[in-house]
């Protein structure tokens, strides 16, 4: 593989969904040439206002340098590495460094390492933690694991993504690390709506309460970023249901295999369950706090106060 001292290397991206596409403007505008392949081909055609290249099959970016993987789940990871027209599947060529930010499985993440490996490409999991609108704000974070010499020879890429790249192992060690992240976001949003929806039946208002909250020792940057949707009602997706559904099934079947006991984990898996089953599917997994209030015998209104969620684009800076 070429040196990157020379030239930015050559990237190559699979999966041009919300997060996908903010992720290859960022590189883009860093001036990486980006090549982009989307199973839903309009999305990927979207960005070629931006400079990318669009290509037909995830093999045809098997000459990159570094492709980039960002899928829904195990079985997409699969498909577009060692499936058929995968970017591992071409005959005489593959990427140097291959980098998935998708949430999948140990197990799968591991098995397309070991193929990888037979092609002479090193992979490195490097799930991200943030939505489009944290990438906007230059304050997306990221988790990676795999070859330490490989992390260092892409991390000044890595670091164009967002504000924080960590070095977290060898192999999995990343996978680990986004679904304990996404096990926490569940029981912080549920434990956020318990509390938000106790204070509005004793007659304060989400906005006040929420202010006070993020203003306190208590308050983060998640809190104040989910005020808007809490307060105003919009439930506008950037994480659904059944994402964070998968996310705490795959939490709790490591904490089985690790005999690491969860319950605060498991009794918010059985209330986004019973979120789904109320049909709450679409909507952001902010939603929780409906549940929540239809359970405490309340029923919310839309309070329409402008609120900041602590997120400002770095272009509006």
């Amino acid at each position: 593989m070429a040196s990157f001292s020379a030239e930015p290397p050559r990237i190559g991206w699979v999966g041009a969904g919300r997060m996908g596409a903010a992720l290859v403007r960022r590189l883009l505008a860093a001036g990486y040439p980006v090549a982009v392949y989307n199973r839903t081909r309009a999305k990927a055609e979207s960005l070629q206002e931006y400079g990318a290249e669009v290509v037909d099959r995830p093999v045809d970016l098997a000459d990159r340098d570094v492709v980039f993987t960002m899928v829904s789940a195990s079985d997409d990871l699969e498909q577009v590495t060692v499936g058929q027209g995968g970017v591992l599947t071409a005959a005489d060529v593959a990427p140097g460094i291959l980098i998935d930010s998708s949430t999948v499985s140990a197990e799968v993440s591991a098995s397309v390492r070991a193929e990888a490996a037979k092609r002479g490409t090193e992979l490195l999991a490097a799930p991200v933690s943030g939505n489009p609108k944290v990438v906007a704000a230059g304050k997306l974070t990221l988790a990676v694991s795999g070859p330490r010499a490989a992390f260092e020879r892409v991390e000044p890429l890595l670091g164009e993504l967002g504000q924080g790249v960590t070095y977290v192992g060898e192999d999995e060690a990343a996978r680990l690390v986004k679904i304990c992240h996404n096990v926490f976001l569940g029981v912080v949003i549920q434990s956020l709506a318990e509390i938000t929806v106790l204070a509005e039946k004793g007659g304060v208002d989400r906005a006040a309460f929420l202010e006070f909250l993020n203003n306190s020792v208590m308050g983060s940057t998640f809190s104040r970023y989910k005020t808007p949707a809490l307060v105003n009602l919009d439930f506008t997706p950037t994480f659904t249901m059944p994402l964070l559904r998968k996310d705490f099934d795959l939490g709790l079947a490591a904490a089985r295999e690790l005999e690491a006991p969860m319950p605060i984990a498991s009794a918010t898996a059985q209330l986004i369950a019973s979120a789904i089953g109320a049909g709450l599917i679409d909507q952001d997994f902010a939603v929780l706090i409906e549940e929540q209030a239809r359970r405490s015998g309340l029923a919310l209104k839309p309070e329409n106060v402008e609120v900041s969620d602590g997120l400002e684009a770095e272009d509006d800076r």
